[in-house]
């Protein structure tokens, strides 16, 4: 598929390898600034939206849902996200926990969205926006890149071109590879089970963060079904060597296992959509930029999903770069200038390396196993509950909103670029 009549000779300002969530918002957003893009994904966009294929949900921060509002996707997603009014943070179901629940005036802590829906919404826009040209079922078989620009050969023979190459191809970004990036990387040994439940009580738009030395296990809020039935999507983490057990169970079995580590908390739980299983890894690009290339998302970081930040860590990167680019190109700048790239990388660098420290000390910290240690954490959790501004602290980083944000992060920060 191509959106374009004539693909061969059609430069363009970006060509984005991956059209996934943070690819195709990164496409959006940069038209909605009057920035053009090819798109490349091998998946085809039907395969990518079937029912199944993703059973993920993800958490939007609040600043990311200001990046949606300001591209224009808030019609079409609003109605589909359950908000996350607050965040329950226990040691395996002792006393001593922390609940984070914002005033009245700051708004839900986020909102939680099955990512096929993010994808119908993002593949929708980009089907009506003349600024992107949208290839699918094809992969690049080279890249080129040099002082005039860059150059992508599909693997149906056409080329694409323009000033700025993005990967945005995920964990094992092979144009990432090609360059040389190297990464900081280790495996936490630990898979992550996805599934989702339906649940006799009500979660009262409550997200769970349950931690067990064996791994966390979160339980995240979804609305209600079309019959009414209260629904989570659950996050399980196990060691991998149990993983493979833990998804041979059968239905009953593993909905036991379930039930006994959410100690009653929703009364009567069921399987409402099939597992899938994640391994879960850490690994931060030495750097994020090359010659006319950047990365994002994925391709740039890989955390440990144990706060849900991952996507809107991706999603920074997408502000950051349109906003990047768009005030260099008004002062006559292309969007491959090199000043432009450095200004992105250090613009990203300090949150990307923040964030992702604190997420893999948050994931050591309460793997630690035995009794002595759970009665520490729960201590220092208590402590935090009693202490207002750092609740008050760490829901604000929850909801995305510190340090320099992009404007298209910001409510009502969509300024149109250009036609």
């Amino acid at each position: 598929m191509t959106t374009t009549a004539n693909a061969l000779t059609d430069r363009r300002d970006l060509v984005i390898l991956g059209g996934g969530l943070v690819g195709m918002t990164l496409a959006l957003a940069a038209a909605k600034m009057g920035i053009t893009a090819h798109v490349v994904d091998k998946a085809d966009a039907a395969e990518l939206t079937a029912e199944g294929a993703d059973g993920r949900a993800s958490a939007i921060s609040s600043a990311s849902w200001n990046l949606f509002c300001n591209i224009g996707l808030a019609p079409m997603l609003a109605p589909l996200g359950c908000p996350i009014d607050s965040i329950a943070v226990t040691d395996q179901m002792k006393p001593g926990r922390i609940d984070f629940r914002p005033g009245p005036e700051d708004g839900s802590l986020g909102r939680m969205y099955a990512n096929r829906d993010i994808r119908l919404a993002l593949f929708e826009a980009a089907r009506q926006q003349p600024s992107i040209a949208w290839h699918t079922g094809v992969e690049p078989v080279r890249r080129t890149r040099g002082p005039h620009g860059a150059e992508v050969e599909l693997s149906d023979g056409r080329t694409l071109s323009g000033s700025l190459l993005v990967a945005a191809e995920g964990r094992r970004s092979p144009t990432r590879d090609e360059e040389g990036i190297g990464l900081v990387a280790w495996d936490y040994q630990h898979t992550a089970i996805v599934c989702g439940l339906s649940h006799e009580k009500p979660h009262d738009n409550t997200a769970w963060e349950i931690f067990y030395s064996a791994g966390p296990f979160a339980l995240l809020p979804l609305l209600d079904d079309a019959e009414g039935r209260h629904r989570s999507a659950l996050v399980w983490t196990v060691p991998t060597r149990n993983a493979k057990g833990a998804m041979a169970m059968g239905d009953a079995m593993f909905i036991a296992e379930v039930a006994a580590r959410m100690d009653g908390l929703y009364g009567k739980v069921e399987l409402t959509a099939r597992r899938m299983a994640y391994p879960l890894t850490y690994q931060n690009a030495g750097r994020i930029i090359g010659e006319r290339l950047a990365l994002v998302g994925d391709a740039a970081h890989g955390m440990h999903p144990i706060a849900g930040q991952g996507l809107n860590l991706g999603l920074r990167d997408v502000g950051a770069l349109v906003e990047v680019l768009a005030e260099g190109m008004r002062l006559g700048l292309e969007p491959g200038d090199a000043q432009l790239l450095k200004r992105y990388e250090n613009w990203r660098a300090l949150d990307n390396f923040t964030t992702m420290s604190v997420m893999d000390g948050i994931v050591r910290l309460f793997g630690v196993p035995g009794r002595t240690a759970s009665a520490v954490r729960r201590l220092g959790m208590g402590a935090v509950q009693r202490i207002p501004a750092l609740k008050q602290t760490f829901m604000n980083e929850a909801r995305g909103l510190s340090g320099k944000l992009p404007s298209l992060l910001q409510a009502g920060g969509g300024q149109q670029g250009g036609d």
